[in-house]
């Protein structure tokens, strides 16, 4: 399971020109990316260290600071450009085995007391934010 979390102001996604999931005020933005052999134990750790990663200002995390985190799938995570000109797909999970990964890591924070905003899996989806810092961190479980 992989992640691009950005620490933001603000963030927005929608759904042709309807915005279906929002963060109005400092959190995360996170683009996440399923592959073939995630399972429960990565959904676990992942929700932990989304929750917990001390990316926010004064090294707070959104478990200390109740910031609210904007959770966007997206396989292209996994895209391999290794060879050629053209990505290449075969390392991210099929739709099937994706979205119930990215439903539990949401299902997990929200547990964990998170304030969780979401995209819609499998959309065509505009992501809208306001970067701070600007400040990007890869995470992988």
């Amino acid at each position: 399971m992989r992640a691009i979390v950005t620490r933001v102001t603000r963030a927005s996604v929608s759904v042709e020109g309807e915005v279906v999931g929002k963060i109005d005020e400092p959190g995360l933005l996170v683009l996440l990316g399923v592959t073939h052999s995630d399972g429960r134990e990565e959904v676990a750790r992942m929700a932990r260290k989304l929750h917990e990663i001390r990316a926010l200002r004064d090294e707070e995390s959104c478990a200390t600071a109740g910031a609210p985190l904007l959770v966007v799938s997206q396989f292209t995570l996994y895209g391999s450009t290794t060879k050629g000109r053209r990505p290449s797909w075969t390392e991210a999970a099929r739709p099937e085995q994706a979205e119930p990964l990215v439903e539990e890591v949401v299902a997990t924070l929200r547990e964990r007391g998170a304030r969780v905003s979401t995209g819609v899996f499998g959309a065509m989806m505009a992501v809208e934010s306001v970067n701070d810092g600007p400040f990007t961190l890869l995470v992988d479980v």
